[in-house]
């Protein structure tokens, strides 16, 4: 099976979600025998700039790039407020990607074209046009959602009205954009359970985010002595931004008057100058660090405190892998059926935080057997190859039924 991966950006360095989503599929659809290629943009703002490919992308077969120039432009964002198109959409659209695109769906004989998020959408037309190859949509996240629960959290009234004027366009480009795609890749079942409500009617798999069990070794056991709580995550996406801020503004001050020696470190790929030049005691900003697990590993806890957003998060999976005791909202968790006080613990409020924290540090043994099962919950549920097996059954059973 040829599979062609069309990318918003450039998937590598594996340091944020999206990234590790596409790598750990494409890479277990390889290793299950399918030839996949790669066509990533390479964007302005997630810039991949290297002599050579990185190791990590060898199990492609052919990898292209293209730069794109989608940086927010003020004069372009206000003009947008008199088209129909969506700004967030409209960003991704390059005449330069849609000729390279013709060009690789003319040289080869793909038989999927696999779109890594909704952003991709405006290209199913050249895919029709150059192609016989079936189109996959994996939906990352329901994009519109994430958006209309930010601009919910949005205290400026003018800046709330134009992020709702803006999500409105977002939601009706991806509703229409259901009717599009040949297979769709939702990555939880709640975000399937959303794209029905909305009137999809396509076949579906639900793809989530994989982990490859090989890459994480025994649970080291916990301590409840000088304890830590580390966050990692991409600081250039909103709700990890926004999440972060609410922890440390409303939930931070009552941490720390319970547990004065509790240390937070923080670290993120384009970590902002507020936070770089925050003093607040006992947080420690790094910035981006070369290896997110090595980091994750040396705090026996990792705080997940999203507001906002949709889809799965990928640094959940990999610190529950790592065998650590994970603190998330319920929208941190969305799409990972972890349950409460066995292999995570899901506070929403400032309390219920100190509570999580209260409960864990209780004892030794309390960190260290949440921290096992949580390793286990994951490699039972998450493993990558079994995932990909799934996709490959709903590729060749939809290539058959179009022979």
């Amino acid at each position: 099976m040829k599979i062609l991966l069309l990318c918003k950006k450039f998937p590598y360095p594996l340091k944020d979600g999206e990234s590790i989503a596409v790598h750990t599929l494409s890479r277990a659809l390889s290793e299950l025998g399918c030839e996949v290629s790669l066509l990533a943009m390479n964007t302005s703002k997630h810039f991949f700039k290297a002599s050579t490919y990185p190791p990590e992308a060898s199990h492609f077969k052919t990898i292209r790039t293209v730069g794109v120039d989608n940086r927010l432009k003020p004069a372009a964002a206000f003009l947008n407020l008199f088209s129909e198109e969506s700004y967030h959409i409209s960003r991704f659209v390059s005449p330069a990607f849609s000729q390279k695109l013709s060009e690789m769906l003319e040289a080869e004989n793909y038989d999927i074209v696999q779109l890594e998020t909704l952003y991709l959408a405006p290209y199913i037309p050249t895919i029709r046009a150059k192609s016989q190859a079936l189109v996959s949509m994996r939906a990352h996240n329901v994009e519109h959602e994430i958006w209309e629960r930010i601009t919910s959290h949005t205290n400026n009234g003018l800046k709330r009205w134009y992020l709702r004027h803006l999500t409105k366009k977002l939601r009706r480009f991806e509703t229409q954009a259901l009717r599009d795609y040949d297979i769709l890749l939702p990555i939880t079942e709640r975000d399937l359970r959303y794209f029905r409500n909305l009137g999809c009617e396509t076949p579906a798999v639900v793809t989530p985010i994989g982990i490859s069990v090989e890459h994480f070794g025994e649970t080291e056991p916990l301590s409840n002595q000088n304890p830590s709580i580390s966050f990692i995550g991409s600081l250039d996406w909103m709700p990890n931004l926004e999440g972060l801020e609410w922890f440390i503004q409303r939930v931070w001050p009552l941490v720390q008057k319970e547990f004065p020696q509790l240390e937070l470190h923080i670290a993120g790929r384009n970590t902002p100058k507020s936070l770089l030049q925050l003093k607040k005691k006992n947080i420690i900003v790094h910035g981006e660090v070369p290896d997110s697990a090595t980091f994750i590993n040396q705090h026996p806890m990792m705080i997940v405190p999203l507001l906002s957003g949709s889809g799965m998060r990928a640094k959940i999976l990999e610190g529950m892998a790592l065998g650590k005791v994970v603190i998330s909202t319920s929208i941190g968790l969305e799409g990972i059926t972890a349950t409460h006080q066995e292999d995570v613990l899901v506070s929403n409020t400032p309390d219920q935080y100190v509570e999580s924290l209260r409960y864990v540090l209780g004892t030794d043994q309390r960190l260290t057997d949440i921290g096992q099962q949580a390793q286990r919950f994951v490699c039972e549920e998450y493993e990558s190859l079994h995932i990909a097996s799934r996709v490959m059954e709903a590729y060749t059973n939809h290539l058959v039924e179009t022979v």
